[in-house]
């Protein structure tokens, strides 16, 4: 007897909670896909291709792929380039890129060969045409122009038609596609550990008895693949002792009806189509080269304002930094009677 299908959380929590296995924006001027899945193909820098070889181990690979991006002054000055990046198995139009970001790279090792249509290893200088390998070229440009200098065009070579727009995904927002949908479960986990989940959750397509059974059926599902180890939950600061899910920077319970309320604006600078929610996906540990930090155990729900204090510091050196400025401030969060809450203070860590 098969199971039944459950029914979908309100659009608003639904998209937020998909949106999670999708990687940031990107612009027609950069080098990156624009909000794609997190396990799309990934561009490499050379300088870290050590480290970033393999995503998980050295068993694994990236499930759509890799390309690297090669400096090309080091490329050009490199006694045996290729036979270098050869053993180590990277081939230039085959996995491999020449990246031009200056003006300079581009004057001094550009422009000669971009004229000539040919490489000095006799391959062709030119776009590539697909993101796996082979990737069928050797070059990739997006060097930005001048207005007051017609010798100073703008190039952009390579990943900037419609159907192919964009070479990939930085490559510490990878995450394979098991590791993106664990935590998709473990998110909606703890927005039913959020106060008023079943409440917020009823609208016109979900009934208090519907929105009751998909809360069952996802706690159960998140216990069954170890996502609801609640020791574990809390360590990383994403619920409180009383299993609650709370901003893992302010430390404030997160209430369920928060995930619906668009962000406050400043009065004057109000935009009709502001889509930020009050509630946004929150990494405990920042994202970088090296580590895949994408993943369980290593991300919650906070509040937007706190999200952007964080930005890409990491929890501790922004409470670090917050406690330095109320320092030079003279203000002691433990002498403040101005609430009653009694929550840690940031001298509490």
């Amino acid at each position: 007897m098969s199971t039944r299908r459950l029914k979908k959380l309100p659009l608003l929590i639904d998209r937020k909670i998909y949106k999670t296995g999708q990687t940031r924006g990107a612009s027609n001027s950069e080098i990156y896909q624009n909000r794609v899945s997190r396990n799309s193909t990934v561009l490499i820098p050379y300088s870290q291709w050590s480290a970033c070889r393999h995503p998980y181990s050295d068993a694994d690979e990236y499930e759509n792929g890799s390309i690297v991006l090669i400096d090309p002054e080091w490329y050009f000055t490199k006694v045996n380039a290729d036979q270098v990046l050869l053993q180590e198995g990277i081939v230039l139009g085959d996995n491999a890129v020449l990246l031009y970001l200056r003006r300079g790279q581009w004057s001094r090792y550009g422009a000669q060969y971009y004229g000539t249509g040919v490489l000095p290893n006799g391959k062709p200088f030119s776009a590539p045409t697909s993101r796996t390998s082979p990737i069928g070229g050797t070059v990739l440009a997006r060097v930005h122009g001048t207005t007051a200098d017609a010798d100073n065009a703008r190039v952009y070579i390579g990943y900037n038609e419609t159907n192919l727009r964009g070479a990939g995904i930085r490559v510490y927002e990878y995450a394979s596609s098991t590791i993106i949908n664990d935590v998709k479960t473990q998110l909606e986990a703890l927005y039913w550990m959020c106060p008023g989940a079943v409440e917020t959750a009823i609208s016109e397509t979900m009934s208090r008895q519907e929105a009751l059974e998909r809360r069952q059926r996802i706690m159960q599902k998140a216990s069954e693949r170890n996502l609801l180890d609640l020791d574990r939950l809390a360590n990383i600061r994403a619920i409180n002792p009383e299993h609650v899910t709370i901003c893992p920077l302010c430390l404030q319970p997160i209430q369920a009806n928060e995930f619906l309320q668009r962000e406050e604006q400043a009065e004057g600078r109000e935009t009709w189509d502001l889509t930020i929610t009050e509630v946004s996906l929150f990494h405990i540990e920042e994202l970088r080269v090296g580590s895949l930090q994408h993943r369980p155990y290593n991300l919650g729900w906070g509040h937007h304002f706190c999200n952007v204090v964080v930005k890409d510091a990491g929890i501790k050196s922004t409470l670090e930094w917050m406690t330095r400025v109320l320092v030079r401030n003279h203000i002691d969060t433990r002498k403040s009677q101005s609430n009653n809450e009694s929550s840690l203070t940031l001298f509490d860590f």
